[in-house]
């Protein structure tokens, strides 16, 4: 036995092989070692993760080397490497990155996933609003132009060489025809559906709902949001698919969001995916025929919204609807609007338990102030709402005959609080009166002529 031969635990065995030669079977470590690389190369074939047996190795390589290769590990128990070189820590650092590569990649790999699952759930639920109105037919017809009348003087001498037809347009009737378009959603199985208040501003039109499907439903329009811009139509059809309500109110800046809708009145169901850029962003949005809207304490996100889209889903990875798609800022890129889902429930919570939409109102037009608004005009307080008129002279700062007016609020007074509570910051006066219901009475601190005084509003319908 030579040296080399040493290196083994016992005598080799001896057999001979089919072609009459003899060849050594190796027996103990060096028949383990076979076996364990044979195992590994088998499970490496039958699609055994491959982080898996990176960290198998990580637990069993030290026992492993030493007991099946025979060499001390360069790792101590605590895995501390020692000073030969490094090699042993490095490797582990490039695991480590390796494995923190993978795991995002699974990350990105999931929510792709999430999305297309999002998408698949919720779509059948989305729908297209088309908008039709009977506008008046004009028909062409011709009509004979004498330039000189019925002059005989000139007729004595062009005679009737000068007459002609003139092209006139007339009505003829009137016809279908298509204005304009939306979106929307199933919110229950049985065709209740939101969109947005402009989408179906019109009350002499007509509108017809177009699901993913294919299939047109006559709709009728069941309330439009005084305040908000939303509205609930119906269609007449049981066991629909829907999009079920999210919380608005959990949501955070950065959350992964789905819009889909009915992009330039062209491209149905559109699907574009972004993030949460902002929220209780208060808005000045053009409405129908061209009036400026409020809109206060809405999110921002990048997903791609187009004309269209207004009234159709912001989705999040749950499926479920936390925003409605209202607005777009016009020339820029990557900037929209959605209105808060829980808005959207006390708006169909209201119609379900009184048939339209109640809509508590004070009647005051104002603005918040603050530190700056309260130096620039040298006002007593630095919080609060100051009742002003708006930009033409028919924005009156108090609405004639309505509860503020009631109670004797004027142009320039400071409505201070509410119930006690401070209008500041975010607590505007609207949002205090959200809380509250058609009837009550509210004890209002108000800042009038120099002096602060107590008033009691009962709050009104708003029409």
């Amino acid at each position: 036995m030579n040296k080399k031969d040493k290196i083994f635990a016992s005598k080799p065995e001896e057999v001979e092989t089919l072609s009459g030669a003899k060849e050594s079977i190796l027996t103990n470590k060096k028949l383990t070692i076979l076996v364990v690389v044979i195992l590994l190369a088998n499970l490496a074939l039958s699609g055994v993760v491959v982080g898996v047996g990176i960290n198998t190795y990580g637990q069993w390589g030290p026992w492993f080397e030493k007991n099946i290769m025979g060499k001390e590990s360069s790792v101590d128990g605590n895995n501390n490497a020692d000073d030969g070189g490094g090699q042993d820590n490095g490797s582990q650092q490039n695991l480590s990155a390796l494995l923190e590569d993978r795991n995002t990649e699974t990350q990105v790999i999931d929510e792709q996933g999430q999305v297309e699952r999002v998408v698949e759930r919720a779509n059948p639920a989305v729908v297209s609003i088309i908008v039709t109105k009977d506008i008046p037919k004009m028909e062409q017809y011709y009509e004979n132009y004498d330039p000189f009348g019925n002059d005989e003087f000139f007729r004595q001498f062009f005679g009737d060489s000068f007459d002609f037809q003139v092209p006139q347009y007339r009505q003829n009737g009137t016809e279908k025809q298509e204005i304009g378009g939306g979106s929307g959603f199933i919110v229950r199985a049985d065709g209740l559906i939101v969109t947005n208040k402009h989408v179906v501003s019109d009350e002499s039109a007509a509108y017809t709902v177009l699901t993913n499907d294919g299939q047109k439903y006559e709709a009728t329009v069941l309330a439009r949001d005084p305040v908000n811009d939303i509205a609930l139509l119906k269609i007449n059809k049981d066991g629909l698919p829907v999009v079920k309500l999210g919380d608005s109110d959990s949501l955070k800046v950065g959350q992964t969001v789905i819009a889909i809708g009915n992009a330039l009145g062209e491209y149905r169901n559109t699907v574009s995916k972004g993030v949460v850029s902002g929220l209780k962003r208060d808005i000045t949005a053009g409405g129908a025929i061209g009036q400026a809207e409020q809109l206060s304490g809405v999110i921002q996100t990048d997903a791609a919204i187009n004309p269209g889209n207004s009234g159709g889903p912001l989705l999040n990875l749950k499926g479920e609807a936390i925003g409605v798609n209202v607005a777009i800022v016009q020339g820029s890129q990557n900037i929209a609007f959605s209105l808060p889902i829980n808005d959207v429930r006390k708006v169909i919570d209201s119609v379900e338990k009184y048939g339209k939409i109640l809509r508590p109102w004070i009647g005051v037009r104002y603005v918040m102030v603050n530190k700056e608004l309260k130096d620039k005009n040298q006002l007593p307080v630095d919080y609060g709402v100051l009742v002003v008129r708006g930009e033409t002279n028919t924005d009156l700062a108090v609405v004639p005959g309505s509860p503020a007016d009631k109670a004797g609020i004027v142009e320039n007074d400071i409505v201070l609080e509410i119930d006690g509570k401070k209008l500041e910051g975010d607590y505007t006066l609207s949002k205090a009166i959200a809380n509250y219901n058609v009837g009550d009475k509210l004890k209002v601190k108000i800042y009038h002529k120099g002096e602060e005084k107590t008033l009691e509003i009962t709050l009104e319908e708003r029409k």
